[in-house]
């Protein structure tokens, strides 16, 4: 029961990184508590799985380091992901943003992953709980599968977000058991909720989508919000709650492309006789209209409003605030914000600086990618890293 190295964590990260170190010829067993390898990689995309992002750049990630990122993402860019993907037949297509996705299933992720591992000789331990670690001249893993031995240990965990799908604080409490400090953790890329007046005002709303721009702390978004029964969603939403902290407001631009105040001087010459809600509704959804209509704006023939009424329904369209009351957590939040301090660890090989042969990959760390392509893309870079070094 003795290898070069154990992997505890059979996801994109682990599995890439164990592909990676048994190329090198180095004796690998991949431990995980699911029953199938890469169960999260199967959901993602809506099932198609976004692979990576052809923009991707240090500036896509959160970190307490925003350095700490360049060099994996360096030796393993996503031409390198395109590449591994093409040799496996993997088709695949573009969407907006350089985002990346597989043109049939995300479950051919999960098969190549699996072949790759199978090629390098890893050996697979799933249905397998880890219950203690200690390190004497190597680590020993004591599991409900029996003890295993290495010299080299791989942390692939990942973070808290989706814990039925088994997400746990595993490589957390492993990092604080070997003297690893840790940032603080919360959920990210997360749904909204809203509650009280505010949440009973806009359920009304709920299944309308439109572009708009979030921001919050100088970070802004273009993409689309999503109206849900508890609050709001969307690509839009979820790349701004990575930003926001409890206690913020949220500005979102409604209307992004247009300049309202000069275009409803513009339909004043037009249709001057007719309601401020006709004509919105040319630009806005017809519910959205009537809601901001009956609570922001005066519902009167365009050629009536003054100066000071474009004015407020600039403020109302352009510049709408609203504070959300929490995330969703980690219920639903696509990734895990904080994690394993980066400060603790080589930017180059991911081993922890003072624990020597001790790894962290992946989002166990403090590294956080936009929506779009860039948490895969950390999970094969990191992974990478790591399995050139074990």
């Amino acid at each position: 029961m003795k290898f070069d190295v154990i992997i505890i964590g059979a996801g994109a990260a682990g599995l890439m990184c164990a592909a990676e170190a048994g190329k090198r010829g180095r004796k690998v067993l991949l431990l995980d508590h699911a029953q199938k390898a890469g169960e999260k990689i199967r959901i993602s995309g809506g099932g198609r799985c976004n692979f990576t992002n052809l923009y991707t750049t240090a500036s896509d990630y959160l970190s307490q380091n925003p350095h700490f990122c360049k060099s994996a993402l360096a030796r393993f860019t996503p031409y390198d992901t395109i590449a591994m993907f093409d040799d496996a037949g993997i088709r695949w297509h573009e969407r907006e943003h350089g985002q990346l996705f597989c043109d049939d299933s995300a479950k051919q992720v999960i098969k190549l992953l699996l072949e790759l591992c199978h090629q390098a000789s890893v050996s697979m331990q799933l249905n397998c709980r880890i219950e203690n670690i200690t390190q004497n001249n190597g680590f020993q893993v004591q599991s409900n599968l029996g003890t295993f031995e290495a010299q080299a240990l791989v942390v692939a965990t990942g973070g808290l977000s989706i814990p039925k799908m088994g997400a746990t604080g595993l490589g957390y409490q492993i990092a604080q058991q070997f003297g690893l400090k840790l940032i603080e953790t919360r959920a990210g890329l997360a749904p909204f909720r809203l509650t009280g007046e505010a949440h009973e005002q806009l359920k009304t709303l709920a299944g309308i989508s439109l572009p708009v721009i979030a921001s919050c702390h100088e970070q802004s978004f273009e993409e689309a919000l999503l109206f849900t029964h508890r609050g709001m969603s969307g690509p839009a939403i979820l790349q701004i709650s990575s930003y926001w902290q409890e206690g913020d407001s949220i500005n979102i631009n409604l209307l992004p492309k247009i300049n309202i105040q000069a275009w409803l001087k513009e339909q004043c010459h037009k249709h001057g006789k007719q309601a401020l809600r006709t004509v919105l509704s040319e630009l806005l959804p017809k519910r959205l209209v009537l809601h901001w209509c009956h609570k922001y704006l005066p519902d009167l023939p365009i050629q009536q409003l003054s100066s000071s009424q474009l004015h407020s329904i600039e403020q109302a369209i352009h510049h709408w605030q609203f504070k959300p009351a929490a995330t969703e957590g980690y219920r639903t939040a696509e990734v895990t914000l904080g994690g394993i301090d980066t400060g603790e660890l080589s930017s180059k090989t991911m081993q922890a600086k003072h624990v020597p042969n001790l790894y962290f990959i992946g989002e166990v760390m403090d590294v956080t990618g936009h929506l779009g392509g860039f948490n895969f893309q950390w999970a094969w870079a990191s992974g990478y890293a790591a399995g050139q070094s074990v």
